[in-house]
């Protein structure tokens, strides 16, 4: 407990509220950024696709989709290190 707790106790639960805030965000961004994730769901559009359980055209589209968010966080991550130098 710091000294600003010690003469201002009203701001705990803010402080509280602002920890919380802070970890709901690491986690959300960790899940959007896990690139295992995408390409278990490639794995899986692409064999639901060879054993013609999916169109062509469903695949092609979902296949997009999984490929830019790939792409996205590879450039997130560039970012990110560019800054981290």
């Amino acid at each position: 407990m710091g000294l600003i707790d010690l003469v201002c106790p009203f701001l705990i639960p803010v402080k509280g509220v602002a920890w919380l805030g802070e970890k709901v965000k690491d986690m959300a961004e960790s899940e959007m950024m896990d690139k295992s994730k995408i390409q278990e769901e490639l794995m899986e559009i692409q064999m639901k696709y060879e054993m013609g359980e999916m169109e062509e055209e469903v695949f092609q589209k979902k296949e997009a989709e999984l490929l830019d968010r790939l792409e996205t966080i590879r450039q997130y991550e560039e970012e990110k290190n560019k800054q981290g130098k």
